[in-house]
């Protein structure tokens, strides 16, 4: 198969997206298929273009993948005219310089969010008679609503709404990486086929092997507990619940938090850390993809925060926790709730509750033999049922079958 992969986020920008993304790309080139990726300048979550990369235009090759970048307006303001300027900018570069560039293909995957970038892959699929896959990571606009972006009696969402309509009826499939996405998709839209692309872990990178020394030093966890969070630092994570946590905990001594990564937020977050005066608290730069099995293996708790109830929110960071034998720490509601209740995997607190979340915290820095066996559940649940390789070759087989029926 000739296959085209249309996202905004992809590495060497680090993220989830990311991450899941160029492991599909990957997959399909193992198993014999010609993979296209059309993606931006890389410049997230920094709001700069990276170094080595600039200009109109861009082509180079990764693990077999060819990938071309096309023009953005990099930023890491979060207001309307900042962020509309980012998507459209790609939005406009990725339709016009993808017709001229990109390869004829059987099928055209596009990345949702941002949902406007429907709007190329709808263009694009017709250009290159690709059928076109819509993949929606996130329910948008509803995903907007519950981080009281967008009112649900405002234009905006209104317009959303018919947008989101009008991509999910111009696709051949549309794929969600959460049940409850692909549920809401259904309920709505009952005649749209669809196909559950789960988030999912590469078990055989992420394993408890993977923890040294040398990492568990490096995050300051000598004779104390480490609880860790790594990914971005945004408005949806909603850290400060976690620093309002480790102000509950900060006299108790014997557990550290440790926040790694960057984002709009993380300037924020390190003022109020200052402001509260914490000492057990600290936070680290961004690290290489390759660099993050060895960080999770190396603590002791698994961070998995969201600021509120977000429809089909599953973060991909539950799953490298789960597959590391690390117990979960979990701020959510929905299907990642019911994942680690299911599986026993960790500790599960509402959004917004500090004091439970505080005690959740007590409750696994005190007890290693739970943390333990919290860890063997979710190694088992990802083998059986979150293995990103699997995941991957499900969903190339039925696009092989279409073409073959």
């Amino acid at each position: 198969m000739n296959v085209i992969f249309l996202t905004q986020y992809y590495p060497p920008e680090f993220g989830a997206a990311q991450r899941r993304l160029s492991g599909l790309a990957r997959r399909f080139v193992e198993r014999g298929h010609r993979m296209t990726v059309l993606t931006a300048m890389p410049s997230y979550p920094l709001g700069k273009v990276y170094a080595g990369y600039g200009g109109i235009t861009k082509k180079e090759e990764r693990d077999g993948i060819s990938i071309t970048r096309t023009f953005i307006y990099p930023t890491q303001k979060a207001d309307y005219l900042h962020r509309l300027s980012n998507y459209f900018s790609f939005v406009f570069s990725s339709s016009v310089l993808g017709t001229m560039l990109l390869p004829r293909a059987d099928y055209l995957l596009v990345e949702s969010p941002p949902l406007f970038l429907g709007l190329a892959g709808i263009w694009l699929s017709r250009v290159k008679r690709a059928r076109l896959i819509f993949n929606v990571s996130d329910l948008w606009p509803e995903s907007a609503v519950s981080l009281g972006l967008l009112r649900t009696d405002s234009l905006a969402f209104r317009m959303s709404r018919r947008l989101e309509e009008f991509c999910y009826r111009k696709a051949w499939l549309v794929s969600g990486q959460a049940r409850s996405i692909l549920a809401d998709i259904n309920r709505r839209f009952p005649d749209v086929p669809t196909h559950l692309l789960s988030n999912g872990v590469d078990t055989a990178l992420y394993n408890a092997d993977r923890g040294t020394g040398e990492v568990r030093r490096r995050l300051g966890g000598n004779g104390g507990c480490v609880a860790l969070y790594a990914g971005l630092h945004g408005l949806a994570q909603g850290l400060d619940q976690i620093l309002e946590a480790a102000k509950q905990v900060a006299d108790e001594g014997a557990c550290r938090f440790v926040m790694v990564g960057d984002g709009p937020q993380k300037k924020e977050l390190e003022e109020k850390a200052a402001a509260l005066g914490l000492n057990n608290t600290e936070f680290l730069n961004p690290l290489p993809p390759s660099d993050m099995p060895a960080l999770v293996a190396s603590a002791d708790i698994i961070l998995v925060p969201l600021r509120s109830y977000i429809p089909g929110a599953v973060p991909s960071k539950l799953y490298e926790a789960m597959a590391t034998g690390r117990p979960v720490l979990l701020v959510a509601d929905g299907e990642a709730a019911d994942i680690v209740r299911k599986h026993e995997a960790g500790v599960v607190v509402k959004p917004g509750d500090t004091r439970g979340l505080a005690d959740a915290v007590r409750r696994l820095r005190d007890s290693p033999q739970l943390r333990q066996a919290m860890g063997v559940n979710g190694r088992k649940a990802a083998e059986e049922c979150f293995d990103s390789r699997a995941i991957a070759d499900r969903f190339i087989e039925r696009l092989e079958g279409a073409l073959t029926s």
